[in-house]
């Protein structure tokens, strides 16, 4: 679903230098003009469009790519803060904000599901996303989201100077906005207001993971402009990562899509931005070498961006002579195939193309939001499937039936009839989703839609040659050279 203005992401600040280049770059864009900052709580939670027709609600949708949003109409009706008919009968507004669900409804959310025996939800912003994606309305509805609204999009009859005016039109419109904002008249102000909110932040009924800044002249904004990915007039400040000290347990191998094998930690669990941290990646052996990691160290962890914990530095000086140095395998640990390090690459990689981890992998990676956004088909219900020898690669996928699913671990009637209902939804997806799904080397997201768009066609694509995508823009040699590879096989072609 396209958005009439794109919803652009924001520049990451991570402390005050950042703040002060980014306001000394607005300063320098409008030579001598007063500039004033709106600064805003960042809540972590999943970005939203609504558009109001004659005062109607009448379309929500995610953020999506920033151009293309998922369309959630119905699943957002569901959530009772936001009203189906907003105060004035306004010819079409589109407003952006943040559905969320709070830190109560996080954990109330998790013990249910703990209860049943299914997943836990890492943190409340994949909670609030995976509420708002299921195919049955009535669990969305069950789920006690919440929105706040931060800003205006395209709209038709309305004026509006400035951010905070907008924001002022937002709550008159009957439409829920945070009060927990300030208009700045300098940086030093945002400057204050972000270092109160890094102590205060936990204090919050909901999960934030820092302030927005923008300049509040939206037309000092549209003659800022933006880049590619980002508005030249707003950035986001990041708070320092949460650390605390841990002991690591062992050094366990993961086996990735492309063949790669990536050691994590398996730590001594420990609270760590409001949730239990039991592993770490530690990304590949010069990392571990490089920061001297020991199975048995004690180690401080963070979450980088509060989502992925790390290991920041073990502590050499207490160590009591029982620690084990790890190294990578020389085998793999998935199909016991030779495993190499090519040259001038930092990763390991299992040889055999056929390896179960990487078929695995790549299954999970083709039905993910971002390729064919299969919902409901998690890691383990992929797992089960293979266990079972229903599927050994995604097209087995589409020849599942309800007497396969059915005799799954905790799927019962409605859960495998919803899957097969997203199975077959999936076929309608674009050229790109499905391109980015093949897990094709190198092409990522970006090169995906630039083939989709210039072949039209997967038949097109599987025919061409090296050199028809080497002149198309943004198509190097190593993407070229791996998709003629990826469909020089029959069984890829097939």
């Amino acid at each position: 679903m396209p958005h009439r203005l794109p919803m652009l992401s924001l520049g990451n600040a991570f402390g005050e230098g950042d703040l002060r280049d980014f306001d000394r770059r607005v300063r320098n864009n409008l030579p001598g003009e007063e500039i004033e900052y709106v600064v805003e709580l960042k809540i972590d939670g999943l970005a939203i469009s609504l558009w109001y027709e004659n005062g109607l609600f009448v379309r929500g949708t995610t953020r999506g790519d920033g151009e293309f949003g998922e369309d959630i109409t119905t699943n957002l009706r569901t959530v009772k803060a936001i009203p189906l008919r907003i105060a004035r009968e306004i010819p079409f507004l589109e407003v952006r904000g943040e559905a969320y669900m709070s830190k109560e409804a996080f954990v109330k959310l998790n013990q249910v599901r703990e209860e049943t025996g299914e997943q836990l939800f890492a943190n409340p912003r994949n909670a609030a996303a995976g509420s708002l994606r299921q195919l049955d309305p009535k669990v969305t509805a069950s789920r006690n989201l919440s929105v706040y609204m931060y800003g205006l999009g395209y709209m038709e009859g309305l004026s509006v100077t400035g951010h905070a005016q907008g924001l002022a039109l937002l709550k008159e419109l009957g439409l829920r906005v945070n009060q927990q904002h300030k208009v700045c008249k300098d940086i030093d102000e945002v400057i204050e207001y972000c270092q109160r909110w890094q102590g205060q932040r936990f204090e919050l009924p909901y999960a934030i993971d820092g302030l927005v800044i923008k300049v509040n002249s939206l037309d000092q904004q549209q003659r800022l402009g933006a880049t590619i990915k980002s508005p030249r007039w707003a950035i986001a400040f990041k708070f320092p990562a949460e650390q605390a000290i841990t002991t690591i347990k062992d050094i366990i191998i993961r086996v990735g899509r492309t063949g790669v094998l990536t050691p994590t930690a398996i730590l001594e669990p420990v609270q760590l931005a409001g949730t239990t941290v039991s592993k770490a990646t530690l990304h590949n052996q010069d990392i571990i070498t490089q920061k001297d990691i020991r199975i048995g160290d004690k180690a401080l962890v963070q979450k980088a961006g509060d989502i992925i914990p790390e290991v920041v530095q073990v502590f050499p000086e207490q160590r009591e002579g029982n620690e084990v140095t790890f190294s990578m395998p020389e085998i793999c640990p998935e199909c016991a195939s030779p495993v190499v390090r090519e040259e001038g690459q930092v990763a390991h990689r299992c040889t055999n193309e056929y390896c179960p981890a990487i078929s695995r992998e790549g299954i999970i990676h083709f039905v993910s939001r971002n390729a064919m956004d299969i919902v409901g088909l998690g890691e383990s219900i992929v797992t089960q499937l293979i266990r079972a020898e229903l599927v050994k690669d995604p097209s087995d996928l589409y020849h599942l039936k309800y007497e396969d699913l059915i005799r799954l671990e905790r799927m019962g009637a409605r859960s495998s009839q919803n899957l097969l209902d997203a199975i077959e939804s999936s076929k309608g997806n674009s050229l790109a989703q499905l391109l980015f799904g093949l897990g094709i080397r190198h092409v990522g997201e970006r090169a995906a839609k630039i083939l989709a768009q210039q072949f039209g066609s997967m038949q097109r694509l599987m025919d061409a040659e090296q050199e028809d995508l080497t002149i198309i823009p943004e198509i190097g040699p190593k993407i070229a050279e791996s998709v003629v590879d990826y469909f020089s096989r029959q069984e890829n072609r097939s």
